[in-house]
């Protein structure tokens, strides 16, 4: 059975990143190298596709490029326990974000009592 291969416009449909952002994460080494077909365009597969919405997802948390390229080394399959510092990792992520969602329901709390102020009146 043949793997399903990807153009590079499907990528960027697909995971929601520009084709030019594709090839600088591909020139940073932070995807591999795309292959190429016979008439020299590249192609993906589902894989390709995995490792750019990791990498999307890690960017959301604020995680720089390079501090993420340890996470992208270990693959999916991976236990783990074989890589506890990654975990604390994560979960020092996980707290910072909780943080931010809380101080941004803050903000929003505030916004609608004003709002509903704004009403009263």
């Amino acid at each position: 059975m043949e793997e399903i291969a990807f153009t590079i416009k499907q990528v960027a449909e697909q995971t929601g990143i520009s084709e030019d952002t594709i090839r600088y994460y591909e020139k940073i080494m932070l995807l591999p190298r795309a292959e190429r077909k016979e008439n020299g365009h590249r192609f993906y597969r589902k894989e390709d596709i995995y490792r750019i919405k990791q990498i999307t997802c890690l960017k959301k948390t604020g995680m720089s490029l390079e501090a993420m390229r340890p996470f992208l080394v270990a693959s999916i399959d991976s236990d783990s326990v074989n890589y506890p510092e990654l975990v604390e990792k994560l979960r020092s992520q996980r707290d910072h974000i909780m943080t931010q969602i809380s101080l941004l329901q803050q903000a929003v709390d505030f916004i609608d009592i004003r709002l509903k102020e704004g009403r009263s009146q």
